[in-house]
């Protein structure tokens, strides 16, 4: 018996070999029945009575790699196949047809017609194939394509399900979102709207609490002002019960004192009025005796007019009996320190007999003093507020005011004791402070130029020789110009130097002050005095030199404003005369004073404002600090109160 040899290959597209069993998705599904239905529409490998008219497009390589296998199948098995049988193999070749394809069977992409190929692969199949399996193979070939056919309905059903589906979730998701944003826009007012409620509840509660409690704290201030003013009123009542007593018992102690030296005055009246007859009586004797002289000797009238002609020094209580003069001083200077010093001794007496020494309330009134004194820089209004605390003090009824002016007289000069980094910075707003305090109170003055005299004597301008007949050594000497004793040792010469230039630094600075509103009641013309009574009596030393310096350092800027060419007089001969004679003293210590008067002149120094002259318009990092050592210099002569 023959056998009927059916080869087929599984089909290769694009190099993948595809498997006759997989597990298809969908879309693969989808894929595989368009590639078949493509396939079938470009070729037929049947007979031209069972090819169907429609085209088919089917593109196939000939070269195509594929693998197979072969079926063969017997005549007589053939002829011996029932329906049944033959109805299995047209499925199972339906289902390969699906998957596999004949091995003989070539598929074209040439132009030949449709016609031509199907004429060729009949006579091939027929060639090959009998009767049966043309029958089968078209059984097999419309049942695939009724299957395709009926999947296709179906895939396109699903695929419409599947858009109208796909459109509904579309929809819903959309409607979904727009739902959410609506409802989120809507959480957002009412948080704003319960957000700004809540602003408004907070802002309501704030500004309740806060005019309760300005409202608390008007009451509380105004009870404390009220406990203020009545404790203050309590105090000015007992301050002044206390000043009543203290100026009645003033009163009687001058009186008493007055009635004393009343007496006293009339003791020495008596006495001077007896002398006076004795002199009288000797004159008179005298004249008697003399007119039984003849002749009078021309060299006495001579000596007597040269010695009525030569200058008269003054000279101290202390010195007059002395065998020189050792103080120089001009006589209208030496007048105006005698009158203040007479001011100075009398409010020291009032002082100590107000208790000053012993009273520890003026202790603590002192210290406030200075420290209004201490705090001073060189603002404008440091200045000013510091100058009304301390009129406030000076002026005030809780400590008499003689004690107070002394006390303001002691700090301020306090200061030149031992000056400190920031005293040359603040030197002129010591002098302001002091022009509008003793613009209020004139008397401040008065005891503070005393003061100062009294430190320094180069402020009068006094100036002391040394002669070995009027002191007995020289520690006496330097203790009569000013030296002061340490641990008793006299101080070093540049110790006492120091000292001297701050005071004449401060006087200086004093003398040139001009404030608006007020008077500066030792003012520009006492500087210009006090420098042509100083070329007129010192001498060139390390001393004088040192206070000129610091003095025309303070005051020169001013002087030359006022004094003009008069002040540039007084310059030149002070290079002319008096750095000539520094000169030719030959000491060494001279020769750094010597170069800074000489190139303060040189260089007109004098025509620029000093350092700290205007004084600023607001303060600054670097304000005054007080030292740790600086409340020491308050104290230096405490016992010339006590």
């Amino acid at each position: 018996m023959g056998a009927v040899k059916l080869q087929f290959s599984l089909p290769n597209v694009d190099g993948v070999t595809l498997d006759p069993n997989p597990d298809w998705t969908f879309d693969v599904l989808l894929v595989e029945l368009n590639s078949i239905e493509k396939k079938l529409n470009a070729s037929s490998k049947f007979p031209i009575p069972f090819t169907k008219t429609e085209s088919r497009q089917l593109s196939a390589s000939k070269d195509n790699s594929r693998r197979g296998f072969v079926m063969q199948v017997s005549d007589d098995d053939v002829e011996d196949m029932d329906r049944d049988t033959k109805h299995e193999v047209g499925d199972h070749l339906l289902m390969g047809g699906k998957r596999f394809a004949c091995d003989e069977i070539y598929l074209s992409d040439s132009d030949q017609s449709e016609e031509g190929l199907n004429i060729e692969l009949q006579h091939d199949l027929m060639d090959k194939v009998g009767l049966v399996e043309s029958a089968l193979s078209e059984l097999a070939h419309d049942h695939q394509l009724t299957i395709a056919e009926e999947m296709r309905d179906q895939l396109s059903a699903l695929e419409a399900e599947l858009t109208d589906e796909s459109e509904k979730l579309a929809s819903t998701l959309e409607r979904v979102e727009r739902n959410t944003e609506a409802q989120r826009e809507m959480n957002r007012k009412f948080d704003m709207q319960y957000q700004r409620k809540i602003a408004e509840a907070l802002d309501d509660h704030l500004t309740t609490v806060q005019r309760d409690h300005e409202h608390r704290s008007q009451i509380e201030e105004r009870r404390i002002r009220d406990d203020a003013a009545r404790e203050e009123a309590k105090r000015k009542e007992k301050a002044l019960q206390d000043e009543k007593a203290r100026q009645e018992r003033i009163r009687a102690e001058t009186k008493a004192r007055l009635e004393a030296e009343r007496v006293e005055k009339e003791k020495a009246a008596a006495l001077e009025a007896e002398r006076k007859a004795v002199k009288e009586a000797a004159a008179a004797s005298v004249k008697k005796s003399s007119e039984s002289v003849t002749t009078a000797s021309p060299e006495a009238s001579k000596v007597s007019r040269d010695v009525t002609s030569q200058p008269v020094r003054p000279i101290s209580d202390g010195q007059k009996h002395s065998t020189g003069n050792t103080i120089r001083v001009t006589e209208n200077a030496q007048k105006l320190e005698e009158k203040r010093l007479a001011v100075y001794n009398e409010i020291g007496a009032q002082n100590e007999a107000l208790g000053l020494g012993s009273n520890k309330a003026y202790r603590k009134f002192e210290m406030e003093i200075a420290r209004r004194i201490r705090t001073i820089t060189g603002s404008k209004e440091n200045v000013r507020v510091k100058a009304d605390e301390l009129i406030k003090l000076i002026s005030g009824s809780t400590c008499p005011q003689s004690i107070s002016i002394a006390m303001f007289a002691q700090k301020v000069v306090s200061l030149c004791v031992k000056p400190t980094g920031s005293f040359n910075s603040a030197v002129y707003a010591y002098g302001r402070v002091i022009v509008h305090v003793t613009s209020k109170v004139p008397l401040a003055m008065e005891i503070l130029i005393a003061e100062l005299n009294k430190v320094c004597i180069y402020t009068v301008p006094k100036y002391i020789i040394y002669l070995e007949a009027a002191f007995q050594t020289k520690e006496a000497y330097y203790k009569a110009i000013g030296y002061a004793e340490e641990d008793g040792k006299i101080e070093s010469t540049d110790s006492y130097v120091d000292r001297l230039s701050a005071c004449m630094k401060l006087y200086g600075a004093l003398v040139q002050t001009e404030v608006d509103g007020c008077q500066n009641l030792h003012g520009i013309r006492e500087g210009w005095a006090w420098i042509a009574r100083f070329l007129n009596v010192f001498p060139a030393n390390l001393y004088t030199a040192a206070a000129l310096q610091a003095f025309l350092e303070m005051a020169g800027f001013a002087l030359h404003k006022r004094y003009k060419t008069q002040f540039r007089k007084l310059l030149d001969i002070i290079a002319r005369d008096f750095l000539t004679a520094l000169k030719d003293r030959g000491d060494a210590k001279l020769v750094k004073v010597i170069v800074s008067l000489r190139s303060y002149i040189e260089s007109n120094q004098f025509l620029n404002e000093p350092e700290g002259w205007r004084l600023r318009s607001s303060l600054e990092s670097h304000n005054f600090a007080p030292d740790s050592d600086h409340d020491q210099q308050y104290h230096y002569q405490q016992n010339r109160f006590y």
